[in-house]
């Protein structure tokens, strides 16, 4: 990524790029940046082909195309597959290409095996977008905060993430809702992130771990139509608390090992506002009834598979049984 904008600063941009990964804010990010720095807002030098629009044939006319009182004719192509199946001719074309065009790969995922990738990664670059880690995260938000002219704190920093998840796109809007709902306000608080944001499917499943702990049934009901109504399947759902219950009795054996936060967010790889729930909800339960809650989990499951019950009693079943 930083090659790509040392790039733009200089406006030397090279004949070919990928940019790919799990990240679609970023792809999306450098995507747009590409075609303003190259091409800007003329369209008679832009071309933008996706899936099954995106023929080889097609890619290499365009490409032998010469730019219109421009100097570079910027084509970007997206979600082709060429970087997990054969692209024909393409690979090597780029090595006669025209160096008055400059060509953008955007994908998802690729096999580094692929010959057209590795004919990128010589000719071109090269840019993987992938997850940020929280501090990578948690400094963004607080960059998008300071230039808006708010001041936060990193513990509610780390309550917006818990809210919003990792999800950059997710993250952006969230943070201009929140920018706006605090207005001339300088200080964002806490309250002001639960009254504001929109929690996600990971949110509300640590909040139904919550009301299952304090047996409140009528509020973990409540948390998982709110599910169904953003179209989680009830399968998934019980996915998702069956991991959440691992995750509990996970940190909880660390704990009585005599670990701290950051020992096990070392060892397990939790994000640390996830270590910070899962410790606090440890807390909140018996060894043994997580060992219980999480092979119920593996139980229904396999009910619904076998074919013995519907997902949605299921999982409705299983809350019921947690709130006793």
């Amino acid at each position: 990524m930083k090659t790509i904008r040392a790039d733009i600063k200089s406006r030397a941009f090279r004949p070919v790029y990928l940019i790919y990964g799990e990240e679609a804010y970023l792809r999306q990010s450098l995507k747009r940046s590409l075609r303003a720095a190259v091409a800007g807002e003329d369209d008679m030098n832009y071309l933008y082909l996706e899936g099954k629009d995106a023929d080889p044939l097609r890619i290499m006319e365009a490409a032998e195309t010469m730019p219109f009182f421009a100097d570079k004719r910027l084509i970007v192509v997206e979600n082709s597959g060429f970087f997990k199946k054969d692209a024909g001719k393409l690979p090597d074309f780029l090595d006669t290409m025209p160096d008055t065009t400059c060509l953008v790969f955007v994908e998802e995922a690729i096999d580094k095996r692929n010959r057209l990738y590795k004919k990128v990664q010589a000719l071109g670059h090269v840019a993987e977008c992938t997850r940020q880690t929280t501090a990578e995260l948690t400094r963004w938000v607080g960059r998008g905060l300071a230039q808006a002219g708010k001041k936060v704190t990193a513990a509610t920093v780390n309550a917006f993430l818990a809210r919003t998840g990792e999800d950059m796109e997710t993250i952006r809007q969230e943070l201009e809702k929140l920018i706006a709902y605090t207005g001339d306000r300088e200080v964002v608080t806490t309250e002001d992130v639960e009254a504001i944001t929109t929690q996600q499917v990971n949110g509300r499943i640590f909040e139904m771990i919550d009301a299952i702990a304090t047996r409140d049934r009528k509020r973990a009901l409540e948390l998982y139509y709110d599910l169904l109504v953003l179209k989680e399947p009830p399968m998934r759902i019980m996915a998702l608390v069956a991991r959440q219950f691992r995750g509990i009795l996970q940190v909880k054996e660390m704990k009585e090992q005599g670990l701290g936060k950051q020992a096990i967010v070392e060892k397990t790889g939790f994000r640390p506002f996830v270590a910070d729930r899962y410790i606090r909800q440890a807390s909140r339960f018996r060894y043994e009834e997580l060992e219980k809650h999480a092979a119920t989990c593996v139980e229904m499951d396999e009910a619904v598979k076998k074919g013995n019950m519907t997902d949605t009693l299921a999982a409705e079943m299983l809350i019921l049984g947690f709130t006793e």
